[in-house]
């Protein structure tokens, strides 16, 4: 956990410099065509993976044959997406009216090929829990990419700059992976094990394609809409809101779904691991949330300049979203570790059919403002649904489950409540008026949890390493 959260938020740090200091050198139009193009890059590498990476993470013990069998797959799956994305560049380019798309989108798709080289090794290491490796070349890799990033939309180079970004951001990692990991490919191809992995992997594929569809929908529909530049607030808001609301649960789901794998037979355990979970994401990324939310104007006009304002509501609105969006894999995962990939795939195609639906609806009634409320109403949708498979299939009751939240959502809610009002009536200037909202905020919400310690709290504290912290100190002392 230690070092998944190092190599995440190191990640989060060196992404958070980088769009300070690029949204100053590059243009919403910029961020607005890479955007565009993200919904085709992400079906690809859907594709390419099919589920078999979670398959192999899944299954306890898996063979050679199978792993050699998945990484000839990804390779010939990677052939196959690219030519689709070359043949199709002219018609996407032309969809959205800008002729410079064709070229960034082949180009772009070399990192399919990279992509499937390493995907095989990335998942060894995942089931063998070496998260201290894939943290450190994740960070090397970061700070390599800005760098050259900087320097290249410095001298002008748009669009091309960010391109290169993740070129090099999946090009590093695939090349320490291939030298470190001894792991070779046989030269052996099982349709047994392709039959095997794929009734698992089938409906991971299926899930995370629907999931990743209706992901980026949003910016399909503004890109086609709007203009890019619209896009380019829209993906800006998104981006740093995903900073915050997603970072938490990524690294903890991260570690915990192989470990839902090694116990997936015992329910008893998986109950206390969901709840210890779900309600430690929950008092660290609510408040976050709700802070970020009171402060978007003067935090993005510090960081982003005046440029970047119109990002402001749409970022204000989308933390309401991220509030139920950091709590939905969560949940999820532990349906997939358990082996219900079948009635997870029938659910993604419900839950993410009604977001669709709230989105397209919203923008037809509403515009802009609409499609926002039906991605916000979508997210607590979602995560709703997930807790009632959690209900059913694990036996963490669905009212269980809320009442857990329940406390940390309260005072969460009621704490931001109060510091909207109070810097509503102090009529404050734009920067003090942040900090004042800041601080009554961390006054109520820390002041709560020191004097009646909620369980959440305690949790919470759990994951620090007081002890060896208090240890090594006291050794030092002596």
């Amino acid at each position: 956990m230690v070092w998944t959260a190092l190599q995440k938020y190191s990640s989060v740090f060196i992404h958070f410099i980088s769009s300070i200091i690029l949204a100053r050198l590059l243009t919403p139009y910029d961020y607005g065509c890479i955007g565009m193009l993200s919904v085709f890059m992400v079906l690809a590498e859907v594709f390419i993976d099919g589920g078999f990476g979670s398959a192999l993470i899944q299954k306890k013990r898996p063979t050679q044959v199978d792993y050699s069998t998945i990484f000839w797959w990804n390779i010939g799956m990677a052939v196959v997406m690219y030519a689709v994305l070359y043949v199709s560049a002219p018609a996407i380019s032309r969809f959205y009216h800008i002729p410079l798309l064709c070229k960034v989108l082949r180009v772009q798709g070399v990192i399919l090929f990279i992509y499937a080289f390493n995907i095989i090794q990335r998942n060894q290491l995942k089931k063998k829990l070496n998260f201290k490796l894939l943290s450190i070349i994740s960070i090397g890799t970061s700070i390599i990419a800005l760098t050259v990033t900087i320097i290249l939309a410095y001298k002008g180079f748009g669009v091309w700059a960010l391109v290169i970004q993740h070129i090099i951001s999946a090009f590093i990692p695939s090349l320490v992976f291939w030298f470190y990991v001894k792991w070779r490919p046989l030269r052996v191809f099982s349709w047994d094990s392709i039959k095997e992995l794929f009734g698992f992997g089938m409906y991971i594929f299926l899930t995370n394609l629907t999931s990743r569809v209706t992901n980026r929908i949003p910016s399909l529909i503004i890109g086609r809409v709007y203009n890019p530049s619209t896009l380019g607030y829209y993906s800006k808001a998104r981006n740093v809101e995903q900073l915050f609301s997603s970072s938490i649960s990524q690294i903890m789901n991260q570690v915990t779904y192989p470990l839902y794998a090694e116990v997936q037979d015992d329910r008893v355990t998986m109950q206390k691991m969901i709840k210890r979970l779900t309600m430690t994401i929950s008092y660290i990324t609510f408040p976050i949330l709700y802070l970020l939310l009171l402060s978007a104007k003067p935090l993005f006009l510090i960081l982003y300049s005046e440029r970047w304002l119109t990002s402001v509501p749409y970022f204000q609105v989308l933390c309401l979203a991220g509030l139920a969006y950091c709590l939905q894999s969560a949940n999820l995962q532990t349906i997939s570790a358990i082996g219900k990939s079948k009635v997870m795939f029938i659910w993604s195609l419900i839950k993410q059919g009604v977001v669709i639906l709230l989105i397209v609806g919203g923008l037809s009634l509403a515009g802009m403002k609409g499609l926002l409320a039906g991605r916000v109403i979508g997210s607590w949708f979602v995560l709703f649904v997930n807790m009632g498979l959690v209900s059913k299939h694990i036996g963490y009751k669905f009212n269980k489950q809320v009442l857990d939240l329940l406390p940390v959502a309260l005072v969460a809610t009621l704490a931001a409540g109060i510091s909207f009002g109070c810097g509503y009536l102090l009529h404050l200037n734009l920067y003090l008026d942040g900090v004042v909202k800041v601080l009554i905020y961390l006054a109520i919400y820390l002041g709560w949890s020191f004097i009646f310690k909620p369980e959440a709290y305690t949790y919470f504290l759990s994951i620090l390493p007081i002890e060896k912290i208090k240890n090594r100190f006291k050794k030092a002392r002596s």
